[in-house]
């Protein structure tokens, strides 16, 4: 089984990110489950949502303690939350930020994981521009598929499609698949490194 725990900010669309994951699993025939957890529900407020993926059915419903993949939609919950908890030392971290890892003040991981697994993407700066909003949650789907071949961008992004129609679908489509591109290059320098 591979689990996947988002961390955000209510109004990211974190629950959707943990959704729309679990459709591109089920596309590709496998078993999934989304679920969210809600402390405050409103805009703003601390969101973790989990996704677990397996080829044969899950029976387990419990919160996600020891994720195989951590994303981080919002870089402002790395100093505020315990996000960091329970990643497994071979797990992959996925970070919305521009800044690069060095500069986000998180050796405590860093030093845990390895390089090619630990990735930023300037998530909310490519939904900006793409999508003309800052939800990065698309984008960080399309990054997590070139992270982890978890699943494919092909499912992550027919999943966009199913999910959404006409032009807002086809923008986080394009986001998506820009942020896959961005992390395979970003592995890629690091491997010549």
């Amino acid at each position: 089984m591979f689990e996947v725990r988002i961390h955000g900010r209510g109004g990211q669309g974190v629950v959707t990110a943990a959704e729309l994951l679990s459709v591109a699993a089920f596309l590709e025939g496998r078993h999934a489950q989304a679920f969210p957890s809600f402390g405050s529900e409103r805009t703003g407020a601390p969101v973790v949502a989990y996704c677990r993926i397996a080829d044969k059915p899950i029976r387990t419903r419990e919160p996600i303690v020891a994720p195989d993949a951590l994303i981080v939609q919002d870089p402002t919950l790395l100093h505020q939350v315990a996000v960091f908890e329970g990643l497994r030392p071979d797990g992959y971290l996925l970070i919305n930020s521009a800044k690069p890892v060095a500069e986000l003040d998180i050796a405590e991981v860093t030093g845990r994981l390895r390089a090619e697994r630990l990735l930023v993407v300037p998530a909310t700066q490519l939904a900006q521009r793409i999508l003309g909003r800052p939800v990065p949650n698309a984008v960080l789907l399309g990054g997590i598929a070139a992270a982890s071949g978890v699943v494919s961008v092909g499912s992550v992004t027919a999943a966009i499609r199913e999910r959404f129609s006409g032009s807002i679908a086809e923008r986080n489509v394009a986001a998506a698949e820009e942020a896959f591109t961005f992390v395979q290059n970003e592995i890629r320098e690091m491997a010549h490194a």
